[in-house]
């Protein structure tokens, strides 16, 4: 017989041993009135019943009762009062009852009085001093707003001033190229004259004189006409300017000027040598600087840097 055929079996067989056995014992230990009333309930007849309970024995006549006396009775005992045990539990302690808080009567206060009616003078008063810190607010701000206004004034005048310099500046350049220019052109002029009375004088013929000394004499006499017309424009230029005080003789007086190229005064000195007092020398020295520009145009050859100047009062 095969091997794994044969464990199945044994196993089923054990199983049911098992469950027999446990049906077993399950019923050996059930009462015989749980067999009984299983019969009863399936409506089966008493005989089929394998287990019966014992009936106990029953006796025909009357019920006798009897009240068993002597040594194998004994009387009811006696009914023992107990004696009651004092409870020795100390009582609680009294607790007194807590004192109400005392009820204090509200206190009234008195209302203070109704405020005074203010007099009519310190209203009056009040309004005044009022008034017046306004208007000294309003003074404050005013000066405040002067004050900013000044600022931005003097401001304006600055950058005004700045701006005029940068101006002159560039002028001063302007007339500084314009005046080299205009030397340039009178040197140029007199160059072309000297050629011209050089050719002049070599055509014209001069035996008694060299072309040299005759050029020379010719230019000296120029130079001297023009000189001349230059301090009689000048005088013509200053005399206008010139405040005369009282008192001033009629004499010439000599003057230290300083100009730039174009005719501006830079400064005007009287010489030591003028006759006049100090307020005769001071009004021709501001006479000559309140000219500012003395003659230029058609003076270029006679121009001096420093030119000393005969003052003629007229």
């Amino acid at each position: 017989m095969d091997e794994s055929k044969a464990t199945p079996k044994a196993v089923v067989l054990s199983a049911i041993l098992h469950i027999g056995i446990v049906g077993f014992l399950f019923l050996a230990v059930l009462p015989c009135s749980s067999y009984e009333n299983l019969f009863n309930a399936l409506h089966l007849p008493a005989w089929m019943n394998p287990i019966t309970c014992s009936r106990p024995l029953e006796l025909q006549g009357p019920v006798i009762e009897a009240t068993l006396i002597g040594p194998t009775g004994s009387p009811p005992p006696k009914a023992v009062k107990a004696k009651p045990v004092p409870d020795s539990t100390p009582p609680p302690p009294t607790v007194p009852p807590p004192t109400p808080p005392k009820i204090e009567a509200p206190e009234v206060k008195t209302l203070p009085p109704p405020p005074k009616q203010p007099d009519l003078k310190d209203q009056e008063r009040v309004v005044e001093e009022a008034a017046l810190k306004a208007e000294e607010a309003k003074q404050v701000q005013e000066e405040k707003q002067r004050q900013r206004q000044a600022e931005l004034d003097a401001q304006a005048v600055k950058q005004k001033q700045e701006k005029q310099k940068q101006i002159d500046e560039l002028f001063a350049k302007m007339d500084a190229a314009a005046q080299q220019t205009r030397k340039l052109d009178s040197k140029a002029k007199q160059a072309k004259q000297q050629l011209e009375d050089l050719k002049n004088a070599q055509d014209n013929g001069a035996p008694d004189l060299p072309a040299a000394a005759q050029r020379q004499t010719g230019n000296n006499s120029q130079n001297s006409n023009l000189a001349d017309e230059y301090a009689a424009a000048i005088q013509n230029a200053v005399t206008p300017n010139w405040l005369r005080p009282d008192n001033i003789p009629a004499v010439p007086c000599q003057v230290h000027i300083v100009q730039s190229p174009g005719g501006d005064v830079m400064s005007a000195t009287v010489d030591s040598s003028c006759p006049y007092d100090d307020a005769g020398r001071r009004s021709v020295e501001n006479a000559v600087l309140r000219t500012k520009t003395l003659p230029y145009k058609g003076f270029e050859s006679v121009f001096q840097r420093n030119l000393t100047f005969t003052f003629r009062p007229q």
